[in-house]
């Protein structure tokens, strides 16, 4: 299979900094560089060639750090599978996800134990009240400064846009919606109604996420559902209009537009406040 090398104008404006690069133009030499070790080898002649004074500083970085690391045992080399997962999770995330398929248990637990399904009967359902904030706290703790111990690393790339926002928000639903699937079937609800609105709460995150922050945005959320929605439901007794069958356009409504700021705003993703 042929390979496409960046072009010798995109190495060389990179390895000046990119400041005569567009913002895509240094995404696809920084996501290129990651997988060729050819165009790697042609940025690092261009840094000596382009900019001698880069080239010198880690030159004298280098010959300070070989000698010490000479004397430390080499790192064991990594996994395919383990990198190909770390461009999509980070390994802070699997706690937070398996808490969320707990809780969804716990959910269906008490749905069967307790207090049935049947929206129509009055009856209160722990997996429609928790379906829309079990994806957003995963995405929460994904984008978690304290959690992520690469976290200033992640965010300072050029690649850490919308792609990343979008591979970690898919990391968490492939976990979450499966189990959801499972608790809606076995105790009868119906599949739109905790499925819209987990999709749309968690469009609405990431669309809030690209003003205040995604982490921000998922802990407000969150509150607010539990606040208006989840205290009033069980202190009556009685399934809110929200997650009733009647309420699914509205959440069909909601979805649209939160995907559609997602894309209108797609270059928020790029800057530091998204990632917190």
């Amino acid at each position: 299979m042929r390979v496409e090398h960046a072009s010798t104008r995109m190495i060389e404006g990179y390895a000046r900094g990119g400041t005569d690069l567009a913002a895509d133009e240094i995404w696809a030499v920084e996501a290129h560089l990651e997988v060729c070790r050819v165009c790697r080898d042609r940025l690092a002649a261009a840094v000596g060639a382009e900019v001698p004074a880069v080239a010198s500083l880690v030159d004298t970085v280098w010959s300070a750090l070989e000698p010490q690391l000479a004397v430390v045992p080499p790192m064991p080399p990594r996994r395919r599978w383990s990198a190909r997962l770390s461009r999509w999770m980070t390994p802070t995330m699997l706690p937070w996800l398996a808490m969320a398929v707990g809780v969804t248990l716990l959910a269906l637990l008490l749905d069967l134990a307790y207090t049935g399904s049947d929206s129509g009967s009055g009856g209160v359902s722990w997996v429609l009240l928790l379906a829309p904030v079990l994806p957003v706290l995963g995405v929460a703790a994904s984008w978690a400064r304290g959690l992520d111990p690469a976290y200033e690393l992640t965010a300072s790339v050029p690649r850490a846009g919308l792609q990343l926002v979008l591979r970690r928000t898919a990391s968490v639903l492939v976990v979450v919606v499966p189990t959801l699937l499972v608790g809606g079937w076995a105790t009868g609800v119906m599949v739109a109604q905790w499925l819209l609105p987990c999709l749309a709460f968690t469009a609405t995150t990431l669309a809030l996420g690209g003003v205040v922050g995604v982490t921000r945005a998922a802990v407000v959320l969150a509150a607010v559902w539990a606040a208006v929605v989840v205290a009033p439901t069980l202190a009556t007794s009685r399934t809110t209009f929200v997650l009733r069958t009647d309420g699914l356009p509205a959440w069909g409504l909601v979805l649209a537009l939160g995907i559609g700021v997602v894309i209108a705003r797609r270059g928020a993703y790029s800057v530091l406040g998204a990632h917190q």
